[in-house]
């Protein structure tokens, strides 16, 4: 009798990291998230680095650790556009939107996507939800308006708690503060990541509707399977 041995949750992101290097296109520079999955992806990249021009980063982290690993990382503003775009999420629904900003980069998260003609989501089964809100919603906010904009939320049956590092408010990549909010469930992200991000204070909604995934790599038992979804 023969036994399988379940991967772990670290040996599924390895996988999905490994599966994305098909979605690089050699000869150009690739769109790179953040967060321990989009760690493997960039390991993984380190070994075909010399097919590529480089990378534009979504974060300081990743930044550090592709240049680490020898790859080029280019400011989003010394490109045009990107064949593609590969990062994690902390949800995915059906149709290919997310929940993001768990590793509080989401505001760069989203300026790097839209320049990508192409998302590609790395994930395990995990992140896999039938309606987004059981992470609670990272949004991005300018301190002076973070009580105003919890009130909003708690309007909406939301409980936004600020994000604490050492008990004092986690400072993003951009000097601002990050919102966690519970008790959501968004059943029309394009509507509600709309609304949010017209509200004053509101730098990013951590929902990924406008931006979502074109692909995702799902790492599962049966190992990566591979999800599409069509453009809105």
């Amino acid at each position: 009798m023969t036994t399988t041995t379940a991967l772990s949750q670290d040996e599924l992101k390895t996988l999905v990291g490994r599966a994305a290097l098909e979605y690089v296109l050699p000869g150009g520079i690739v769109g790179v998230g953040t967060g321990s999955t989009v760690d493997r992806f960039i390991d993984a990249l380190a070994e075909i680095k010399d097919q590529i021009v480089g990378a534009v980063s979504s974060s300081v982290a990743s930044t550090r650790r592709l240049q680490a690993l020898g790859i080029a990382v280019f400011d989003a503003n010394e490109v045009e556009s990107l064949p593609v775009y590969i990062d994690g999420a902390d949800e995915i629904d059906g149709n290919g939107h997310m929940l993001k900003g768990g590793g509080a980069a989401l505001t760069r998260e989203k300026i790097v996507a839209a320049l990508a003609s192409r998302f590609v989501c790395i994930a395990d089964a995990s992140k896999r939800v039938p309606t987004l809100g059981r992470f609670p919603l990272p949004v991005e906010v300018i301190p002076m308006a973070e009580k105003h904009i919890a009130r909003r939320f708690a309007a909406k049956g939301g409980q936004a708690s600020l994000r604490l590092v050492g008990g004092q408010p986690l400072l993003t990549d951009n000097g601002q503060h990050i919102l966690d909010v519970r008790g959501l469930w968004i059943t029309d992200p394009l509507a509600f990541e709309s609304e949010i991000n017209q509200w004053p204070g509101v730098v990013t909604a951590g929902v990924f509707a406008q931006h979502k995934a074109s692909v995702c790599l799902l790492g599962t038992a049966q190992g990566v399977k591979t999800l599409t979804y069509p453009s809105s």
